[in-house]
């Protein structure tokens, strides 16, 4: 029986399957996460968004928590954990190739960090979250549960990139190859976001955001049954539209809405530069 066809079955059984049994899929589903063997999503060049989710590992990460006992992970004394034991930190050394800057960042095992991956404190990485190489997540950014992350990614301060762990079937977000996230944004619901594209600090996108393209002249929205999907090199910036009804209209009225005002060309590439400078 493969892993995938174990927890499955284990996942089906729900509070009647085994513990033991149950509890070493999950190490082990940990481990080929950890090693970038298995995703929680992957490409798939058939899928209109470009992605599929893999929702067995969602639902081998769910049991991880029904099945897990909380202790005391406080360790060195420095702070005081308490947390599942089927849930624990990530093991990492220098010869992981990745830098953790200290000052209270976390990173759970069952999380891929490619090569040169830098971790700015405090920080917090779930599991099942796949980050490429070279991406740096910045001070207080999360990287939620089964996030996936590209090559080549800033998060900057205090960005989040939010976990879709439940529905198990729901895409998680995904932030491809080569993309800026400004400060302060929040990319959530399944979101899509592909590569060099760039969204300006305090751009705040979720899954049924409609974004508006003044370049193109078109509004894009998530096709039925499908994720919202921001085209690659779209340069997104926090804007606002007027609210249609009787009573926004007397007021006033508007709501937030992110807006591409370009797309991705060799100044906005010089820009996003900087942080060549400081790995």
């Amino acid at each position: 029986m493969t892993l995938r066809e174990q927890i499955e079955s284990l996942f089906e059984r729900g509070a009647d399957a085994p513990r033991d049994e149950t509890r070493a899929a999950v190490k082990q589903l940990r481990e080929e996460l950890s090693a970038g063997e298995v995703r929680a999503a992957e490409p798939d060049d058939t899928a209109r968004s470009g992605w599929r989710v893999n929702a067995w590992v969602k639902r081998g990460i769910l049991l991880a928590f029904r099945f897990g006992t909380t202790i005391d992970q406080t360790g060195d004394g420095r702070g005081l954990f308490f947390d599942k034991d089927t849930l624990p930190l990530k093991p990492l050394s220098v010869a992981s190739g990745v830098r953790i800057v200290p000052g209270g960042s976390s990173v759970r095992d069952g999380v891929y960090l490619g090569r040169g991956v830098i971790c700015m404190p405090p920080m917090f990485v779930n599991i099942g979250a796949w980050v490429g190489d070279e991406s740096l997540i910045d001070s207080h950014a999360l990287v939620g549960s089964c996030a996936q992350v590209g090559r080549r990614v800033h998060v900057s301060a205090a960005a989040q990139i939010g976990g879709v762990l439940e529905p198990v079937g729901a895409l998680p977000v995904i932030v491809e190859d080569d993309v800026m996230i400004g400060g302060n944004c929040g990319v959530y619901e399944g979101t899509v976001i592909k590569r060099r594209a760039v969204l300006a600090a305090g751009t705040i996108i979720t899954g049924s955001t409609p974004v508006y393209d003044l370049t193109r002249d078109t509004i894009i929205r998530p096709e039925p049954g499908e994720p919202l999907v921001v085209p690659e090199g779209a340069v997104v910036v926090p804007g606002t539209r007027p609210i249609e009804s009787e009573f926004g209209k007397a007021r006033g009225l508007s709501v937030a809405t992110p807006i591409i005002v370009k797309y991705r060309d060799e100044r906005t590439s010089a820009r996003t530069a900087l942080e060549e400078w400081i790995r």
